[in-house]
């Protein structure tokens, strides 16, 4: 099963960045304050403006954005989670 986001929405593949401590404790994300970030997997058609003419998104599926910390919503779809964003709530695109 496939999901296709609408208007302005995207779907990522969140990504777990735990870290380690020297001591070998793992620290979750939920105990730091850091940006979230994920996989673009899925976008939508574009937010359609008041000409109706639509505005693209503006990522591209397979390229990792950093999002706000509580936005969009989770699902989980065929064992995977997944979550579901307007462009509104991405802060940005990483790069190399």
């Amino acid at each position: 099963m496939k999901i296709r986001p609408i208007g302005d929405r995207i779907v990522i593949k969140v990504i777990e960045d735990g870290e380690k401590t020297d001591g070998g404790i793992f620290i979750p994300d939920s105990a730091k304050e850091k940006p979230q970030k994920g996989e673009v997997v899925a976008v939508g058609e574009g937010k359609t403006l008041d000409s109706g003419e639509k505005e693209p998104v503006q990522v591209k599926v397979g390229e990792v954005v950093i999002y706000e910390k509580y936005s969009g919503r989770d699902i989980k779809l065929n064992g995977e989670l997944l979550k579901i964003l307007s462009m509104s709530d991405v802060m940005g695109v990483l790069e190399n």
